[in-house]
């Protein structure tokens, strides 16, 4: 027998490749689930909670592509500050009234189905024809690296991101300190 020549096994749940498939679509599953709870519930709350069990989806895809950097920062920043300042705004906010919107209007639902459906296969077509070349590591990737790059080329914009902060926090005080009645 050639040595050259492997023996390739037929692809199957319990081999390391079937299993590594089965976890993306199981991490892609929970992203798109919270999106659509955060897209059609009717209750503010529940749109947050789905807003956020999405953002953990989008973060333990960016873990299962080797960036755990990048899904650590995106719990920290989206699911830790902004579902959180949504969380308190929704606090702050006058209550809701029990009245319910009607439908825009007999077309409105399956436009929006035909739409969705036209641009969902669009990309699928697109991500089948298009060649996907794998890039060199440009760094190793560490986060000291990234710390060092922050605070030496990209300084400027961390300091701007830091001032955006602090002015959304002093607006949340200034809404907060004036309350509902106003």
């Amino acid at each position: 027998m050639n040595p050259s020549m492997a023996i390739t096994e037929a692809p199957g749940l319990f081999t390391a490749n079937g299993l590594t498939g089965l976890i993306f679509l199981v991490m892609m599953a929970v992203t798109l689930i919270g999106g659509l709870i955060a897209c059609t519930a009717e209750r503010l709350v529940r749109s947050v909670a789905g807003l956020i069990v999405c953002f953990i989806g989008v973060a333990a895809l960016y873990y299962f592509l080797n960036s755990p950097f990048v899904a650590l920062m995106q719990i920290l920043i989206y699911v830790g500050a902004v579902c959180i300042t949504i969380a308190f705004a929704i606090m702050l906010a006058a209550p809701e009234e029990n009245k319910k919107n009607g439908p825009a209007g007999p077309l409105s639902g399956p436009l929006a189905f035909i739409t969705a459906g036209i641009v969902t296969i669009g990309l699928i077509v697109m991500a089948m024809r298009a060649k996907f070349t794998s890039l060199p590591k440009v760094n190793g990737g560490s986060v000291k690296e990234i710390g060092i790059q922050f605070l030496t080329s990209y300084s400027m914009v961390f300091e701007l991101i830091s001032i955006v902060l602090l002015i959304a926090i002093i607006g949340a005080l200034v809404i907060a300190r004036a309350g509902r009645s106003k």
